[in-house]
């Protein structure tokens, strides 16, 4: 009886909005919890959903081509649906079709939001008002251990002879456990900081993975208001991320990313040597300045020397070691030494 009422009184198709509560897959079959919430994220409806093995995989198609992310938990979704009864497994809805303008709508509002909370709070633009070394060396990365962005990342350094050392801090890169994962790796960055010259965030992109962690404001938050430079290069296929705005740098790729660290240690090389040639040139001059002063005082003190003095015709009178320098100096009878350029006299004073 209940079925049939169900039947009767919802014959047709109906369009529903829901977040993904969870999400699996068996038999072919896609099953999800669907949810929506009140003020506060307090749960207010649930409902199971079904897309079958017919559909469930052209819909999924269809929706990763479009947002270029896949359907996962968390999500806010509007799906066209049947709502149906069964006696044993009990009120279910059945997915026909899915609108992906609707979650590409909800995500941007939700980067938008980020971005207002960032800029109320003032801290968008904190990374860029720190400063990098010199020489940038000492990397913590925080990528999945495994990905090939983050191998192909290292080769690169590696390649280059400027002796990069980069420390890994493992962390999920995407899906709905991300964001609290790269949090956990700033989080233990931060307790060896004094290591470190810099954070690079990064990986590999794809249509058909999840990128809108980067996009959230805890994630955001917490790099942009970070001590040591962020860079990022985490591969979106299409917009600039939150993350990608509030880091220090940020690139397309993890390739891109060593690439930007060896071009500038290559500009910093070339600026140091400049340095070192301007100090070379300043101190030669310099010295040459201090030797031209030293020959002019040398000539100032021969000019005064008692030698020279006595060449012009001139001597020198002492008594007892002492100069004398006025007649009121000496006694009659007292010995007095006249100091000439090649000898002494000396005289009794009348």
């Amino acid at each position: 009886m209940v079925e049939e009422a169900i039947q009767e009184c919802m014959p047709t198709t109906y369009m529903v909005q829901a977040e993904i509560a969870s999400l699996s897959e068996k038999g072919g079959h896609l099953y999800m919890d669907l949810v929506e919430k009140a003020e506060r994220g307090l749960l207010s409806a649930r409902m199971r959903a079904t897309c079958w093995q017919s559909r469930q995989a052209m819909l999924r198609a269809y929706f990763q081509q479009e947002t270029g992310m896949s359907l996962q938990p968390g999500l806010q979704i509007l799906i066209e649906v049947e709502v149906q009864y069964h006696p044993v497994y009990g009120l279910s809805l059945n997915i026909l079709n899915i609108d992906p303008r609707y979650t590409l709508g909800d995500l941007a509002r939700q980067r938008q939001e980020t971005i207002r909370q960032l800029t109320e709070e003032g801290v968008m633009d904190m990374q860029r008002q720190l400063s990098l070394p010199t020489l940038v060396r000492r990397l913590a990365v925080i990528s999945a251990s495994e990905a090939a962005g983050y191998g192909d990342f290292c080769h690169q350094l590696d390649e280059s002879p400027y002796g990069f050392h980069t420390t890994l801090f493992a962390a999920t890169m995407q899906g709905e456990r991300a964001e609290q994962s790269i949090i956990a790796a700033l989080e233990s960055i931060y307790q060896q900081i004094e290591d470190f010259d810099a954070v690079v965030i990064i990986r590999g992109g794809g249509a058909t993975t999840d990128l809108s962690c980067f996009d959230r404001y805890a994630l955001c938050a917490h790099c942009a208001q970070f001590p040591l430079p962020v860079l990022t290069g985490i591969g979106h296929t299409r917009d600039v991320s939150v993350l990608d705005l509030v880091a220090y740098q940020s690139l397309k790729t993890p390739t891109a990313v060593a690439a930007w660290l060896i071009e500038r240690m290559d500009t910093q090389r070339q600026r140091i040597d400049d340095m070192l040639r301007r100090l070379q040139q300043t101190a030669k001059r310099q010295l040459l300045i201090r030797q031209h002063r030293i020959e002019m005082l040398e000539q100032r003190l021969q000019s005064c020397s008692p030698e020279r003095i006595y060449r012009m015709g001139y001597s020198l009178l002492t008594s007892g070691g002492k100069l004398i320098r006025s007649v009121q100096d000496v006694q009659p009878g007292q010995i007095v030494t006249s100091h000439l350029a090649d000898g002494e006299i000396q005289s009794t004073v009348c």
